[in-house]
């Protein structure tokens, strides 16, 4: 008989601990990072975030090679 009530102090214990880590909130919810401004480029007038572009001569471009072609047309 007192294997029996053994077994099921474990099995409650048990299960209340199960409970209680799936009731857990995760940690703090990630943070969406902030919204960039967007700019044109200066060759191909795509928008694009403007950490993402490249710089040149006060003008923003999409990619190296616009950047590329816009100086070799001037």
């Amino acid at each position: 008989m007192v294997k029996y009530l053994l077994v099921a102090i474990v099995a409650a214990l048990a299960i209340g601990l199960l409970r209680s880590r799936w009731r857990r909130p995760d940690r703090e919810p990630r943070q969406a990072p902030p919204p960039e401004d967007m700019v044109g480029c200066a060759h191909c007038g795509i928008h694009f975030p403007h950490g993402e572009g490249v710089a040149a001569g006060g003008h923003r471009f999409c990619s190296e090679a616009h950047r590329d072609q816009f100086r070799s047309s001037r």
